[in-house]
């Protein structure tokens, strides 16, 4: 079992490799024509190719390019009235001869819509009637049987993603663009949130002067409910930063630390981050200072909060 399992695997992965060599000027054909589309990109397919194509579809649909999967056998019974001369249609057929997606080529010159035909027989009736003819032929299968698509599929699946990778670069499309489609999850979380979102502010934080004694900065701290006190001089601007590890270090070395300002024992010129910046951002720079607060600041460089570990935890964000 395990050798069918490793040969399988071999054929497959020869498939994509070979699938490499087959790229040519129908593929930048493809993708300009992709992107000139005023529609949607529509994919078409039966059985398991269409299953494939439902994917490819969802690819690109969550990387900036519009589309909707469209079954073959569907298109024939009404849902052609969902295309108009403004789209692509994506047909996908190993064989090239299956039947109900062969029959929609006449309907879609009819309607004026660019066909892009992914297929693994170049010389086959779909490939002769489409604009653009991706070659996803394969050497054998790798089922056991020599019945059931395996390596097609798969080499079919790479060949969507190829497009789709390519139009991300032409698109300049971003991490942002890519969080704004996937908003309900932690991915949509993570890319998503500033640090404004989630950081502690007004009453929530610990603002203290720094003339203040460190006694009554702890007292701050503790009626904040967070782990540091964010320092400011007379004229409101932030200085430094006191943490449970500032008072450790010092009250070793001095007995009546408590009755000091805070100025004395304080960080000075802490690490910072900006209020715009994205959360997740901040989690590497905690992660990589090996801190777990961050003094919060606006553009113009003024304290507008304080973003702990704590905060992250409870964003899902860690």
């Amino acid at each position: 079992m395990l050798k069918t399992a490793k040969d399988l695997i071999h054929t497959e992965a020869k498939a994509i490799q070979n699938l490499a060599k087959k790229l040519n000027d129908n593929f930048l054909l493809a993708i300009e024509v992709i992107l000139k589309c005023k529609g949607r990109v529509i994919v078409s397919g039966m059985g398991k190719t269409g299953i494939v194509g439902r994917k490819i579809s969802a690819t690109f649909s969550s990387t900036g390019t519009p589309s909707i999967f469209m079954h073959s056998a569907e298109a024939a019974h009404g849902d052609l009235g969902q295309v108009t001369k403004d789209d692509v249609i994506l047909l996908i057929s190993s064989s090239g001869e299956t039947e109900e997606t062969v029959r929609l080529l006449p309907l879609l010159k009819r309607i004026k819509a660019k066909t892009i035909a992914i297929t693994g027989n170049v010389k086959s009736s779909l490939a002769k009637h489409s604009d653009i003819v991706l070659d996803v032929s394969v050497e054998k299968e790798g089922c056991p049987l020599g019945l059931a698509p395996m390596a097609s599929t798969t080499a079919t699946l790479v060949m969507g993603d190829a497009l789709a990778s390519c139009l991300i670069s032409r698109r300049q499309f971003k991490r942002e663009d890519f969080a704004f489609f996937h908003p309900g999850g932690s991915l949509g979380r993570k890319l998503l949130l500033r640090v404004s979102d989630i950081m502690r502010s007004g009453e929530h934080y610990a603002k203290v002067k720094e003339t203040m004694a460190v006694k009554d900065v702890l007292y701050a701290i503790t009626q904040a409910r967070c782990g540091s006190a964010c320092v400011v001089n007379a004229k409101g601007k932030f200085v430094g930063i006191f943490t449970d590890g500032d008072l450790r270090r010092h009250l070793e070395l001095d007995v009546n630390l408590l009755s000091k300002p805070v100025k004395n024992v304080m960080t000075k010129n802490p690490t910072v981050i900006k209020a715009e910046q994205l959360a997740a951002e901040s989690l590497l720079v905690l992660e990589g200072r090996k801190i777990d607060e961050l003094p919060v600041i606006d553009k113009k460089g003024k304290l507008v909060g304080l973003l702990d570990v704590q905060d992250l935890l409870r964003a899902g964000l860690v």
